[in-house]
């Protein structure tokens, strides 16, 4: 079982529209609900690759137990922690013309200490049957900036490897409990440790140094149409899966945390565990609903990704 961490859940409401046109009516024909943050994104994704996953989170009003009956019907076996407040809605306004998604979001829980020790609890509860954790998203402004770091010390505690993706102070203070694997996209790694890469070989350089810097065990980065790229302690690797025209582009960097882990826990290489996740997180922007991800999609795309060997 892969658990699957997102203090900061929310809805997805996608909206789909020709282009954005500031200041004019524009209109949708189409408006799906959706799995939203990341951590319950990735176990999204692992339920469609038919991996056994647990999300816990926590919840808050009508939008919480929409949320929640939602994650339900995917397979995934959702841990809620009910708050106070409402949960996050997250509308993404999905333009087809320029192939990009914009997201609006609104809503706010709140949290008590009783209830972060409740999530700790259960938490510590889902740990018994987990082989891998992933931490993703931000964080709810009432939790402190260190509880991932919290919560990974947790589970290092219990033998139980970690992939945390997250920015910001949350970053910051997380990789200091050394998880297994660091994960951010390429605009989230410059502006959470104050780092500018013009091209991508300078930030193939960055990240190498950042590696040594910070004695991380392995760092990935998600670089959009450039691919991903892995610093680890096997080599380091660039992945890149031949252009989609997406979709729904929301969720492909979840879908790479997600596939990362999966292979991994089946014992194969990074480099294989790559060349999968460029095959998954690319058969992802072809989905409306986010984390949605398409076996035969999959099987397509994956004899065409390259996976580099970079010094």
């Amino acid at each position: 079982m892969i658990l699957t961490v997102c203090p900061h859940t929310a809805l997805d409401k996608i909206l789909f529209i020709e282009e954005w046109i500031p200041g004019t009516p524009m209109r949708t024909d189409k408006i799906i609900n959706s799995v939203g943050g990341k951590g319950l994104d990735s176990a999204v994704v692992l339920s469609q690759l038919g991996v056994e996953t647990v999300g816990i989170g926590f919840f808050a009003g009508k939008t919480g137990q929409e949320l929640l009956d939602l994650v339900n019907e995917y397979g995934i076996e959702g841990v809620p922690v009910w708050v106070n407040g409402e949960n996050r809605i997250a509308h993404v306004i999905a333009e087809k013309k320029h192939n990009r998604h914009s997201h609006v979001i609104a809503g706010k829980v709140l949290i008590s200490e009783n209830q972060k020790r409740e999530f700790i609890e259960k938490y510590r509860t889902c740990l018994d049957r987990a082989q891998w954790v992933i931490f993703a998203g931000s964080l709810p402004p009432d939790i402190n900036p260190d509880f991932y770091f919290e919560l990974i010390q947790i589970a290092q505690e219990q033998g139980v490897p970690c992939l945390v993706d997250t920015q910001k102070q949350y970053m910051v203070e997380a990789i200091k409990a050394n998880p297994e694997i660091v994960k951010m996209n390429w605009e989230e790694f410059q502006w959470t440790f104050g780092l500018n890469a013009e091209d991508l070989d300078s930030l193939i350089e960055l990240a190498k140094t950042f590696h040594k810097e910070r004695n991380l065990k392995n760092l990935v980065l998600t670089l959009s149409k450039e691919g991903i790229l892995a610093i680890t302690h096997e080599g380091n690797y660039l992945a890149k899966a031949p252009f989609q025209k997406p979709v729904n582009a929301a969720g492909a960097g979840d879908a790479v945390s997600s596939t990362l882990v999966w292979r991994l826990l089946k014992g194969e290489s990074w480099e294989t565990a790559m060349k999968w996740a460029g095959a998954v997180s690319a058969a992802a922007v072809l989905t409306e609903r986010t984390g949605d991800v398409h076996q035969e999609d999959i099987e397509r795309i994956f004899p065409d990704v390259s996976v580099e060997r970079i010094g």
